[in-house]
């Protein structure tokens, strides 16, 4: 390559129009997914306080949202639902007349185009806030298996487009996959949390989720922060056991994750850009410390340009208006 003074590349950054020309990255509506909590009720939306603009939805409330987020063009959302009761095996996670399978068939009967994704995971429903089946304070993995295949069954008879499983229990991609393709559901994709880690960024999460743990952490199945080769292995397992597509969550701290998994895999890469990451953004923005839409925009930007073709955000309704702009 030429050097200076032959090569300015300065040259190139003039004006905006020239900066369009070259750009390398784009952030595209196409790209984003809306994550959205529903409970039951009706005619509610009640404010998430650590995650302003978002809220838990009764299910008449969602199918407004639903539709919100079809006239922005956003692909789809995923749907995390709040139980009216919970016990130790998460009981409303797999019964037909569940929160959240109330409200894929409502969304789907409303506004068919969207696609919808649900979560599949035990921690909401459950009594004790864990993911699994809980035994003398041991999360066990095998025996909460069958739960999530249940789960995801009744998700996908209720009409869910997609499920993620995000529990984190070994094994539970390729037993969900055998159960969906026995049942007729060999079409229906899996986007799998295979990377997930214990993050200090879900606490505004566990808040909207009404999911925080009663007694210890998650750290015996979610991934251990410092262990990037480990995501690696997570990820060739769900792949070999039927992944459409592979997720690393959280997304802003796990760049480099994201990138691994992006070149070594060539799947489709999802990453959730999580509840902390867009909670401090709107904190420091509503402090007048920064300019929320340009460091949004830069962060899910960031994110793509590590690799991820699919970003779980928070802010796609926000985005979707400032990109429209």
């Amino acid at each position: 390559m030429s050097e200076f003074p032959i090569y300015r590349p300065r040259r190139m950054r003039a004006n905006e129009n020239l900066r369009r020309l070259v750009r390398e990255t784009r952030l595209s509506v196409d790209d984003l997914i809306y994550p959205m909590f529903v409970v039951h009720g009706e005619n509610t939306a009640t404010n998430i306080s650590s995650m302003p603009g978002c809220y838990q939805y009764s299910v008449d409330r969602l199918v407004e949202a639903a539709r919100e987020l079809a006239s922005l063009k956003i692909p789809g959302t995923i749907l995390f639902g709040i139980p009216e009761n919970k016990d130790e095996f998460g009981t409303e996670a797999y019964s037909d007349d569940g929160i959240i399978q109330q409200a894929v068939r409502a969304i789907k009967d409303a506004v068919p185009e969207l696609l919808v994704i649900t979560d599949v995971c035990l921690c909401e429903y459950t009594d004790h806030g864990h993911c699994g089946i809980v035994e003398k304070g041991e999360v066990l993995n095998d025996p909460t298996l069958d739960l999530l295949v249940k789960e995801s069954l009744s998700h996908v008879r209720a009409g869910a487009d997609m499920i993620a499983p995000s529990d984190m229990m070994d094994g539970r991609i390729g037993v969900i996959r055998d159960a969906l393709d026995d049942e007729g559901y060999d079409a229906i994709p899996i986007m799998a949390y295979s990377a997930k880690y214990a993050s200090a960024f879900y606490g505004p999460f566990r808040e909207a989720a009404e999911s925080a743990p009663q007694f210890g952490d998650r750290r015996t199945y979610q991934m251990d922060p410092p262990n990037s080769e480990e995501a690696l292995r997570e990820v060739a397992l769900d792949i070999d056991e039927g992944a459409d597509i592979v997720m690393v969550k959280p997304a802003l701290s796990y760049l480099d994750v994201i990138h691994q998994v992006k070149l070594e895999f060539q799947m489709p890469v999802a990453a959730y850009n999580v509840s902390g990451e867009y909670a401090m953004i709107k904190a420091a923005a509503q402090k007048g410390w920064i300019d929320e839409e340009r460091v949004a925009v830069e962060v899910l930007t960031s994110i793509k340009r590590a690799g991820a073709d699919i970003i779980l955000t928070y802010f796609a309704k926000s985005v979707a208006e400032w990109l429209d702009n």
